[in-house]
């Protein structure tokens, strides 16, 4: 935490005027809005309503050619395969398309690669589905950047419809439809859908043209809002940006979610000890994410998608029970090799850009410690597992460093790649790798500055210690759900008293303070904090979010310390 170098800045006060235009909004809620760029009357109503004015998915591009031929499947009776990615976002989207088409009537499979087949469309998987008899496959949280498999799938007479959210390469792949709101012909308004979010609109378009014209020979009982627990799931997993369209479906998706219908879902949860009704954008983020991802970081995610889609409440809490045990596992794995990347990153600290290759690094959890890399060093960083001839990478950056834009500058060194601007996934030949890191750390010092690298603190406002209790915590929650695009408000206290500070945690590397503006004391905990306690001054200035906890069957407010220094006063 304040190992790290950091600047923080205070967003500037909303004008008065401004203020004023929102008579029943407190100026604190209107203050954090007006941070967020969320400015106008209509932008704060449709905010604080978690509202989306537009939701025609046919305005995708390619959305009108892909229900035309998912649509004359389901009148031959053709075989569809649904073929998705291994992470949340992945597995949630194909556990959301497959029984949309079934529900329609149609004869259809999930295929989900495993990780040692690696991310994305293979020829490999695609000869498999052909010679299964499959006539469509529908990629979903991957593919726009697959040409050449595509080109294959072509030639094996199979008919491919790509729904993707990544970033686009040179050219589209010559498929019957490509669905990727990046596409620059696209005119869909909303530009950060997550790849769940896409395969829900293809099933939006699919059950809205059913009801117009149906083709399905039974009547089809699937509503739209029965697929937003799976929406919301995916999205807040694969940090998409919780504004717009997003936010309005992560909503609607947390109430379901909250209902806990599937048994997937509540097997989840009392595995996780939540209770139904305690789900927030946070718990998806920190417990159910991880949890629906470890099994494709270590094994299979077949056993996510089979428990999202189970009907047996058995079953579910088999898969449950598993899923929890990997992620404790990946856990573990995620300690050790952190260590064994700062011991890397120590080896070369004034570098702009670490490249941390080694054969300890396990693939599947090779992005998780590359965002640990980057959290405490505020370098783009790149992690490697060595396989024995090729390997796999994950990238993640820091703004002003668009990962995947320097991946396209390596792109003769690399087999495959793709991403966003701030992460990325790639596999490389060994030979390469060093040739790889060199131009990446010359694209590094092209495109990267020196405040670029510290870490900005953007503070939603100053606010007295005395301010920070029940009535602001109620305030705040107004503007739920938090995650990417908008985070939870954060607040800074000048020359705050620590009364006490000491480490917790299993590892000893949070710290418990006790803070006091000279009156009340306020619990407070910083998370990962690499100063010892002893060395926290008696007087700081503080950065932080506030938050409640249950303790003893107590609802009591607590502040999570996101930086501090010595007081200046």
């Amino acid at each position: 935490m304040t190992a790290l170098h950091k600047r923080w800045e205070v967003l500037p006060p909303a004008p008065e005027e401004h203020v004023a235009r929102f008579p029943d909004l407190t100026p604190l809620v209107v203050q954090i809005l007006y941070n967020r760029q969320i400015r106008t009357v209509d932008d704060v109503a449709a905010f604080l309503s978690r509202s989306f004015a537009v939701d025609n998915p046919f305005l995708l591009k390619g959305m009108n050619e892909a229900v035309t031929r998912l649509r004359q499947a389901l009148r031959a009776g053709e075989a569809i395969a649904v073929y998705g990615d291994f992470d949340a976002d992945g597995v949630t989207a194909t556990a959301l398309l497959v029984p949309t088409l079934r529900a329609l009537g149609a004869q259809v499979i999930p295929y989900i690669p495993q990780r040692m087949e690696g991310y994305g469309l293979h020829e490999s998987a695609l000869k498999k589905l052909a010679d299964q008899g499959i006539k469509v496959v529908v990629t979903v949280d991957c593919g726009v950047r697959a040409t050449e498999q595509v080109a294959c799938a072509n030639k094996l007479g199979l008919d491919m419809i790509i729904t993707d959210h990544h970033a686009i390469g040179g050219e589209l792949p010559a498929a019957v439809a490509v669905i990727d709101h990046r596409r620059q012909d696209d005119r869909y308004p909303f530009k950060h859908l997550a790849g769940v979010g896409l395969a829900f609109k293809l099933a939006q378009a699919l059950l809205r043209a059913e009801r117009q014209v149906p083709v399905a020979k039974t009547e089809t009982l699937l509503e739209e809002q029965d697929l937003l627990d799976l929406v919301a799931l995916g999205t807040v997993a694969d940090l998409a940006p919780l504004i717009g369209e997003n936010r309005a479906l992560v909503s609607r998706g947390l109430e379901q979610l909250n209902q806990a219908r599937r048994p997937g879902i509540a097997a989840m949860l009392e595995e996780a000890r939540i209770e139904p009704g305690q789900v927030s954008a946070g718990t998806v983020g920190y417990v159910l994410g991880p949890r629906l991802n470890a099994a494709g970081r270590l094994d299979d995610a077949m056993a996510s998608y089979n428990l999202l889609t189970t009907s047996s409440a058995e079953e579910a809490e088999r898969l449950a029970q598993q899923l929890g045990e990997q992620n404790r596992e990946r856990r573990r794995l995620t300690l050790e090799m952190v260590e064994r990347a700062r011991e890397q990153v120590r080896a070369q600290v004034d570098e702009l850009i670490y490249v941390l290759a080694d054969s300890a690094y396990m693939a599947g959890i090779a992005g998780l410690v590359a965002s640990r890399i980057v959290e405490e060093f505020y370098r783009p960083t790149l992690v490697i597992a060595l396989g024995e001839e090729e390997s796999k990478g994950s990238a993640r950056s820091i703004k002003g460093f668009h990962v995947t834009r320097a991946l396209d500058e390596c792109d003769v060194l690399l087999k495959r790649h793709g991403g966003h601007s701030a992460a990325a996934g790639f596999t490389i030949g060994n030979d390469n790798i060093d040739a790889f890191r060199e131009k990446l750390k010359k694209i590094a010092r092209r495109e990267l500055t020196e405040d670029d690298l510290v870490k900005p603190v953007k503070i939603d406002m100053a606010l007295s210690l005395t301010r920070a209790d029940g009535e602001t915590l109620a305030q705040v929650e107004m503007l739920q759900p938090f995650g990417m695009g908008n985070p939870r408000p954060t607040f800074v206290s000048y020359d705050v008293q620590v009364r006490a500070c000491y480490p917790v945690g299993s590892a000893g590397t949070s710290l418990k303070f006790k803070l006091s503006d000279g009156v009340a004391v306020w619990d407070a905990i910083a998370f990962r904090q690499r100063i010892p306690a002893d060395q926290v001054p008696g007087r700081i200035d503080v950065v932080y979010t506030l938050q409640s906890r249950i303790w003893n069957n107590k609802e009591r407010l607590e502040l999570v310390v996101k930086d501090w220094r010595p007081a200046e006063g």
